[in-house]
């Protein structure tokens, strides 16, 4: 057709449209079903929601902001912020959805948002609201990664014939890849007792800058390689990730990097102030002490440790066996700590070779640190039997290189960390079977899930539920069996765990070599005059003391397992760096 007649007949051909249905609607008096892709309003599911902020921190057009919200769960890997959105700036991109770790927030298909006040572009999406704003969904794609990088580990049947480290370690790779996942919303921090700055480090990390990494370690952690093999890592059950997915092997993360500085002072490069003439005198050298001693050097302060052990280090040398925490970790940690100017002095057991009233005289200030040394006993017949150990006593025996004879059947009492430890150790010793008696259940069992794997892999086994009797011993006073009894738990009501009652009707005996109790240690104070005992106890017992861990009597500090329930290494490198604050400030005069 020629294009003069093609022109003709075109404006007829708009005539059909006056019949075909229209393709847009007179919004909003007319509803327009949304494509199943569409990009609309934000929605929240609030309760899901931890308030992380990296919505905000990743937009672009700067159109969330974190806000309080009330009504919304608190605690540790939460807070009570939530994003409220800006849409006169929102681009619809998405990427707060892609960065949402716990896959509360969407974009949904809901788009409609007419109002002629611009207040109304502006709120916090809610599931909670009736009003349209509320929408939410199940978890949809994400960016992120959310399966953590393993520790490779050694093979139980072999690891379990030696005192070597049983875990392998990162690779630099592997570390650097673990390190990248993390978002940097630092809801770590608020579970770590030191408040390391965790996102700071683990950024260095993925920048393979480890001196850097070990320069913002050291703020406020002086044992970062210990804590980075044996913590309790409370930071990583506030990780983002622990709610859905795997958490940051943060751990793992900072003992990688300290392990690749070999020379702390180099990197460090500690500048010791002129002295101020104060001295302090510190009670134990352990993860505390030395962490006080530590802070207090770099304000110039002279310090003198008191140890009763022929090694420094307290538990952290002798009650963790040496395949847990590697020798050369405490020897490279606690000597960049003495190599300060800090004064030792070894074998010496406060109460008996020097008075603590001639150190509360002679120093400006004391920090008493000692550890949970005296155990509990089981209070059962045949415990004087030779072959009836307490787990502290045998680590600490093991841990010193002295000979200890194991047998062939062990048996341990208890269902703690030094349990796990006791129920471990005399496998590399030589016996052949390891038995490990609670009287609970395994899932009531203190112990980290990771020390009972572990110890399931290596073979041990465990009877729940017993409760030992009598030991048995035969006519030379030797233990060759013992007694126990099962229990029945019984429902103690909502918020308490089952109680134990023993079955005492059928008693079982079980043949053995070697029994440790592993049932809990507490503090001894005797070595403290009566009169000062009291002044800072109260009427349990236990040392009063506030946050800068001063007791009523002023130039009287305290820290670690003698004042903190949680027992912990971090816990007590937390209660050092406490106590050095508050000793400065004491010392100054400010406190």
């Amino acid at each position: 057709m020629a294009p003069e007649v093609k022109d003709l007949f075109n404006p007829l051909t708009a005539l059909r449209f006056l019949v075909e249905k229209p393709h847009t609607v007179r919004l909003p008096f007319e509803k327009k079903e949304a494509a199943d892709r569409e990009r609309g309003l934000h929605a929240n599911d609030l309760d899901l929601c931890i308030g992380c902020g990296n919505c905000a921190k990743i937009c672009n057009c700067e159109a969330i902001e974190m806000v309080e919200v009330e009504g919304v769960p608190d605690g540790p890997g939460r807070t009570t912020l939530r994003p409220r959105v800006d849409y006169g700036r929102c681009s619809f991109c998405g990427q707060c959805v892609d960065v949402c770790p716990t896959g509360s927030l969407k974009l949904s298909r809901d788009y409609l948002l007419v109002s002629e006040d611009r207040n109304d572009f502006v709120f916090v999406p809610d599931n909670r609201r009736d009003d349209g704003r509320g929408w939410r969904s199940e978890p949809q794609a994400s960016l992120l990664v959310y399966e953590r990088i393993e520790m490779p580990e050694r093979d139980p049947n072999e690891r379990k014939h030696d005192f070597d480290w049983v875990l392998l370690g990162f690779t630099e790779e592997q570390a650097v890849l673990e390190a990248q996942r993390c978002l940097g919303c630092g809801l770590c921090i608020q579970s770590c007792p030191t408040q390391m700055d965790i996102p700071e480090y683990i950024a260095a990390i993925a920048r393979r800058d480890y001196e850097e990494a070990l320069r913002i370690m050291f703020r406020t952690n002086p044992f970062s390689e210990v804590c980075g093999i044996v913590c309790t890592h409370r930071c990583e059950t506030a990780c983002v990730y622990e709610h859905r997915g795997d958490p940051i092997q943060i751990r793992f993360l900072k003992g990688f990097a300290t392990s690749q500085i070999d020379d702390y002072r180099r990197v460090l490069q500690p500048q010791i102030p002129p002295s101020t003439g104060k001295r302090v005198a510190i009670i134990g050298a352990g993860p505390a002490g030395l962490t006080a001693a530590y802070y207090l050097r770099l304000k110039g302060h002279e310090v003198t440790i008191f140890e009763a052990l022929p090694v420094p280090g307290g538990m952290m040398r002798v009650g963790i066996p040496r395949y847990r925490l590697p020798q050369k970790t405490l020897d490279k940690e606690i000597g960049y700590i003495l190599s300060l100017g800090v004064d030792l002095r070894l074998n010496t057991r406060v109460g008996t070779d020097v008075p603590f009233q001639q150190l509360v005289e002679e120093f400006d200030a004391v920090f008493i640190s000692v550890g949970h040394h005296k155990p509990w006993t089981l209070g059962i017949p045949g415990e004087d039997a030779r072959g009836v150990w307490q787990a502290i006593e045998f680590l600490k025996r093991v841990n010193l290189g002295e000979p200890v004879e194991v047998g062939k059947r062990v048996v341990v009492v208890g269902g703690g960390d030094v349990a796990m430890d006791a129920c471990r150790t005399p496998l590399r010793l030589g016996a052949e079977e390891s038995y490990v008696m609670y009287r609970r259940r395994v899932e009531d069992m203190p112990a980290s899930d990771e020390e009972k794997r572990e110890a399931l892999d290596e073979g041990v086994v465990f009877l729940p539920q017993t409760l030992p009797v009598e030991i048995v011993k035969d006519t030379d006073g030797r233990m060759v069996a013992v007694k126990y009894v099962k229990t029945r738990m019984v429902d103690q009501g909502p918020g308490k765990r089952p109680r134990p009652v023993p079955i005492e009707d059928q008693v079982y005996t079980l043949e053995a070599d070697m029994l440790i109790a592993a049932i809990g240690q507490t503090v001894d104070l005797s070595f403290v005059p009566e009169d000062l005992r009291r002044a800072i106890t109260d009427e349990r017992g236990k040392i009063v003391a506030n946050a800068h861990r001063q007791t009523p009597v002023p130039k009287i500090f305290a820290g670690g397992d003698i004042f903190n329930p949680r027992a912990d290494i971090i816990s007590a490198v937390a209660d050092g760096r406490h106590a050095a604050t508050g000793i400065d400030l004491f010392l100054r005069g400010e406190l």
